[in-house]
């Protein structure tokens, strides 16, 4: 079992910067792959950023060049660096892990274990 707890979420305007946090704690020694993904109310989970053990980094094109995904394995924390938002970065982003090896940014929102989620909120 891995437990995910997320923060540093809020409001911000448009063009301002988040970073969110997510402390991994339980069984991470096998985690093979972690990231985020974000859902909005009304809409379908999208699958916003991955990083594996070897700390390679896949992106979803709505995010490239504005986000960071990264992890401090010491620590056992991954973030999300969020710049220049956009109003429509508005969403309940959740951090998530798996032990599979297969895990694509499209399918971060299927991941096994996930956390209880941080607001977004950014204004125009």
């Amino acid at each position: 079992q891995v437990q995910l707890v997320e923060s540093g979420g809020g409001s911000v305007q448009a063009g301002g910067s988040l970073r969110l946090s997510c402390a991994a704690s339980g069984y991470t020694y096998s985690v093979y792959c972690m990231g985020w993904f974000r859902q909005a109310p009304g809409k379908e989970r999208e699958g916003v950023a991955t990083i594996n053990y070897d700390g390679s980094t896949t992106y979803a094109d709505s995010v490239k060049g504005r986000f960071t995904i990264s992890q401090d394995n010491d620590k056992n924390t991954l973030y999300l660096q969020m710049n220049s938002l956009k109003p429509e970065d508005t969403a309940r982003y959740y951090c998530a892990a798996t032990y599979q090896t297969f895990c694509p940014v499209a399918r971060v929102g299927t991941f096994g274990y996930r956390g209880q989620g941080t607001q977004v909120t950014v204004s125009s």
